[in-house]
This record gives C-alpha cells, structure tokens and sequence, in this order.
C-alpha cells in the first residue's frame, strides 16, 4: 500500500479523489492501492527547555545558554492532534511506500519529514512537488515523483531555521526577562525576544524615533508660470541644503526677473517604453492589496492560500516574479479558461505560444520568463479554472493576480518623455512632460472595474527621506506640455512659495513588509529590490506571521493605516544590548545563508555552530551588562552606564552607588 501524507484535510480529500481513493476513514482515505491521510499543520515541533533537562525548568541567568547536545522533536498539540498522528502512524507503519504530498517549500518538507521521523517511518519516501492543486498538476506530479533525499537540503534549511529560532528565542527571552522585566515570579513581563520579530519591530521602533525627533525645516521653492505650465527655477544648492533659504533671498531673485522675458532655450522630447507590472510574489502581493483594500499582511496570505486551494491560482508562499520556460505553451490555455471573465483576454485568443517572433506569436519576455530566477516555484498566476464560487475578498485577490497575468502578454506601453529648459535673466528654469502614446499594456487595467494603471505601482508612502517635501503642487511630470518652441520669448509669472520639511511617513503592513523583503533598505527599483530579496529578514511565508505576533505581543498597533510601537515595544528595543536582535542587516545576513544551505552551497553543521556561538554571545552580553537593572542601593533608579563606571539614574537625587566596569 503506498500512503500519501498531505498538508491538510481538505488538500487530502482533493488528492484522494484524484487518485481515486473514494473509501473513507477515520483520518485517512483509501483506494486503488493508495491511503491518502494528512497533518494538521506542525504536527511535532522542538522540545521544550524543560523536556531536555530539569535544570531549564527554572528560569535562571546561571542556567542559561541552554544549547541541547541533540536536538530531539515531539509530538505537540491537543488530543485531536496526538489522534491523527497515530493515524499517520500506524499507516507508515504498513506502508511499502510513503508520498510526501505536504506543502511544497522550506516549511512544508520541515513539517513532514518531523512526522515521518516521530513515527519510525523505514521504508521508501518519495516527494510530490506542484505549483498548483488542479487535477492536471497532481497527476503531472505524480508521474514524476522524485526520491526524497533530492530535497535534502531544503529539509536541513527548514530545520537549522526552527533551531535557530529556539537557541536565540528561548535564551534571549529568558535572559532579557530576567534581568530586565518588571515584577517577579508568575506576576513578571516576559520580553519576548525573536530572530526575525526583533529587528523586524526595531525598524518600526527607529522610523518612530525619526517621526517624533524630525525638527522641520522652512525654504523656499522658486517656479514660474509661461503659458500655464509652471517651470522650475534650477539654482545650485550644497548638500543637505536648499537653494532658498530666507524669503528675503527668494523674494530679491523674484525681483531679479519679473520684468525680463522667459526665453525657451531647449525642448527635448524622447520616446521611451514603460513595461507592465511584474507577476506578483508573495510579499508584493501582500503590498498591493494593503494598499489598495487594506488587507493585513496575514489575511492576504489567508486569502491567496484558499485560491490556492480552490485551485484557482498558483503555489502562493513564493518570493519569484518570473515564470519558467515550460510554463508558456500553456498560457494559451489559461487564458482560454478565464476568458470569460476578463474581456482583456479578447486580444490575446488568436495568438500562439510558438516561442517564434512575430505578430502571431504570444510574447515571451526575459522579464517575464526566465528559469535562472526560478527555484522551487514560479510566480502566483491563475491556473484557468472557472474563476467560480470566490468570496467578494477572494475575488478582489484574483483579480489583481489575474490582470497582472494578462498585462504581461501585451505590448509595452510607448511613452513620449519631455524636457523643456528656460531662461530669465541669469536663472535657469526646467519643466518635464510625459504623453503616452501607445498604451498598450495598460488598457488591461483601464478595463479593470474601478482600477487604472496608476493602482499596479508602488505608491511614494515607500520613500524614507526624513527631508520629504511637500510637492502636490509642482509640476506633474506625467502631464503633456504646451508645444513649446526654442527661442520663444514672453512674460511670465515669478512665484515664491514657501515650503516645510515633512518627517518620513509612519510604516504601514505594506511598506513594513517592503523593508522586511530588502533588511531595512529603501529600495523602489524592482530590478534592484529582486536581487536584494536573498538578504531579507525572514521568508514571505512568515512575514505576516510575524507581524501578527507584533501585535499579539502588545509590541506594535495600528492607527488607521500606520503601525507604531507601543511604549512596551519601544521599552523593549532600548533595552535589547545585542546588536544581532535589532539588527535587520545582520539578519538578513543569516538569512541568506539559510538559503545557500537551501541550495547546498553551506553546511547546516557550520550554520549551526554560527548559532551556538551567536547564541553565547548574547547571552554574554546580557549577564555582563549591569545597565537597566535596579539599583541595588536606593532600589528605585536604575543602573545606568557613564564612560568608565556604572551609576544610578538617581544620582542627581543623591543615591552614591557606583561600580567601576
């Protein structure tokens, strides 16, 4: 009998029905030679510290690090969850050949070779890999099962990425509790600390900081305006500087030109192309729909996670916006079953996945198709089933998945860019303009109910310049010019408007996850910001997760659209010494080793060392560190650290303690 182990009950059913196992069981169904059961999530997981050895039962600083010789694993959860488990259990335990049909990533493989290890599995694994639960792709899958040891690898990712969370997590929350939480015994906070929740909640932490700190700055812009179209003065300025700094200086340059004539001293157009929007991963996913629904991070993933199961779209836990070469003879398909849906199909029908040049043939973009920048799985794409029975969320989701997938397939869209420099006395004035010409691509989204092609950008709430200007009323560089000719001349109109610095914009879920996906890096180039993902801090699959337990956490919360950090979150970072916790570069850094040992490029052994000695380190750090405790003379300061010794907050208040370090 060959038992197939899927992710979830209703991924097994569907499986099941595939295969043709129509009988059903407790926990499991069974026909034509196979038994089809399935986990309920994380099944096992990593022992507590207690179940390791009695002496990290009690939370204690001279206990601590606690770093297990072996790592051993268990079966956790309730009654129904020990249920299913001797299920699974006692199928392997008859099998002549087990199917690993779990969620196909880093996560996925880690949850199922657990279970298979807890329950004595002996005999042959073999792994079904798809990008999608339609009946198509299972029984493709199938047909081409691989040995389980070809994922060896992704298994040993997944496993050095949950004992890492354990050695940092468990022995930095425990020595950052104790020797800096407030209250005692059961009545004690606890600090939670985290590999990828710390730094992820310092950015928030330093964006706050650089909001309530930000000292606004008053300049002034010079611009004028010949024939409607307003021009902008181009003066030098130093860096870190504005060219007009005193209304005094702006108003003596207004004079200066008011009554000469603006000259038109070069018109400048150049024809461009602007490429449609990128498929969507995960995260970008989860950015568009917070900005354009408001959907949190995690109830994008819940979404997106159901069409997968519907089998309506793709594998979503991806971080890749390109497809593979063997995905385009099938797009012809796909597309055929969602024309109905979508009059932006029409155009598309007659063409064919020829791979040949020409009108005839689909197009088949490098920025689209390409197998060195695909891994496990592709982009998030519809499958071309019947886009049917979606919720009114569902569909809001598929929609954008679905438009972004037909918009690749049209031509780019043909722009006419426009540069017009003036003169006016001895100031230098600029105006730009932008004409599409042939929109191409966009139509897509002009189609779209309630949608343009304005919505498929990322918006500026990503920029982090702390100097941002307000700017709502300068020239648009996407309108069209007047035609102007060079060598024009007329009067003009001098303006002096004053302006304020603004302080950067509070995170939202969208522009967090953005910082996340680049380790804390403003990064709005796409092109840069996909070869900066191997350094992001955690993988898109628990990105939402972690921000969830931010709030869990009481950490952060959100105000209308904003993200800030609670008094305790803050409290928190300031008191957290180690420059690994906050760190989102570092982070980062471990992240992408988590992937080399993903690809077979670094040793899980090494790796693993790394975290030991990290692990020693901030603990260290903590119990050599007096700074934050209670003083232990007045016993109502706390002990901070000067040049060359440590003192308590309350020396102006007259408490003499004092420790040289």
């Amino acid at each position: 009998m060959i038992v197939c182990v899927a992710e979830k009950p209703s991924v097994g059913a569907y499986i099941a029905n595939v295969l043709g196992a129509k009988q059903r069981h407790d926990g499991y169904f069974e026909g034509n030679g196979y038994q089809v059961t399935w986990t309920f999530g994380h099944l096992c997981a990593l022992l507590d510290p207690q179940e390791y050895t009695e002496q990290w039962k009690a939370w204690s600083l001279s206990s601590l690090p606690m770093i297990p010789q072996r790592f051993s694993i268990k079966v956790s959860g309730d009654a129904g969850v020990h249920k299913q488990f001797n299920i699974i259990k006692n199928l392997i335990a008859e099998a002549d050949e087990v199917i690993n049909c779990g969620d196909a990533g880093q996560e996925g493989e880690l949850i199922q070779r657990w279970v298979y290890q807890q329950a004595g599995c002996k005999c042959p694994v073999k792994r079904l890999w798809v990008n999608s639960l339609t009946e198509e792709a299972i029984r493709d899958g199938f047909a081409q099962l691989k040995d389980q040891s070809e994922y060896q690898h992704l298994y040993e990712a997944g496993m050095m990425r949950a004992i890492g969370d354990w050695l940092l997590g468990m022995n930095a929350t425990r020595a950052y509790t104790i020797r800096y939480a407030r209250g005692s015994g059961r009545d004690r906070q606890v600090l939670s600390v985290g590999r990828v929740q710390t730094p992820t909640l310092a950015l928030v932490v330093k964006r706050q900081a650089e909001i309530e700190n930000f000292v606004p700055r008053t300049y002034w812009e010079l611009k004028t305006d010949y024939r409607n179209t307003l021009f902008n003065a181009q003066i030098p300025v130093e860096e870190d500087e504005y060219a007009i700094t005193s209304e005094e200086q702006g108003q003596a340059l207004v004079d200066s030109i008011k009554d000469m004539p603006l000259t038109i001293t070069s018109v400048e157009k150049k024809k461009g192309i602007e490429s449609a929007p990128k498929l969507y991963d995960l995260t970008s996913l989860q950015v568009d729909c917070n900005k354009k629904y408001g959907f949190s991070a995690e109830q994008t993933l819940q979404l997106i996670q159901s069409l997968y199961e519907k089998r309506l779209t793709t594998y979503p836990r991806v971080d890749t916006t390109y497809l593979s070469d063997d995905i385009y003879p099938k797009v012809p398909g796909t597309l055929n079953g969602i024309k109905d849906y979508y009059p932006q199909v029409a155009p598309l029908l007659s063409l064919k996945a020829d791979g040949k040049k020409g009108a005839s043939s689909l197009p088949k973009s490098k920025k689209v198709f390409d197998n060195k920048k695909v891994t496990d799985h592709h982009a998030i794409i519809p499958t071309g089933q019947r886009p049917d029975a979606m919720t009114a969320d569902e569909k809001k989701v598929y929609d954008l998945v679905a438009l972004h997938f037909i918009a690749v397939f049209y031509p780019e869209c043909e722009v006419s860019n426009t540069t017009v420099l003036a003169k006016a006395g001895e100031i230098d004035f600029k105006v730009t303009g932008r004409e599409v010409l042939k929109p191409g691509w966009r139509v897509v989204f002009e189609k779209a109910q309630g949608d343009s092609a304005q919505n498929t950008k990322d918006s500026s709430e990503d920029a982090d310049n702390p100097d941002s200007s307000d700017s709502s009323d300068s020239s648009d560089s996407s309108k069209s010019l007047p035609a102007f000719t060079k060598g024009e001349s007329g009067p003009h109109v001098p303006l002096l408007k004053e302006k304020t610095t603004t302080p950067p914009k509070y995170y939202t879920e969208a522009t967090l996850l953005r910082a996340m996906e680049t380790a804390g890096k403003t990064v709005e180039n796409d092109e840069l910001r996909e070869a900066m993902k191997e350094n992001g801090i955690g993988r898109p699959s628990t990105r939402a997760a972690i921000i969830e337990k931010l709030y869990q956490r009481k950490y952060i919360v959100k105000n209308g659209k904003s993200l800030r950090a609670t008094e305790t979150g803050i409290n928190l970072i300031h008191t957290i010494i180690s420059p690994l916790l906050k760190s989102a570069e570092l982070t980062g850094l471990w992240e992408k080793k988590l992937r080399e040992i993903e690809r077979g490029e670094y040793a899980a052994q090494d790796f693993l060392a790394e975290l030991k000695e990290m692990t020693s380190g901030v603990v260290k750090d903590v119990k050599t560190n007096k700074a934050g405790m209670l003083c232990p003379v007045c016993r109502q300061g706390v002990i901070i650290r000067g040049n060359t010794r440590y003192g308590c907050s309350r020396w102006r208040e007259g408490c003499t303690y004092a420790e040289p370090f």
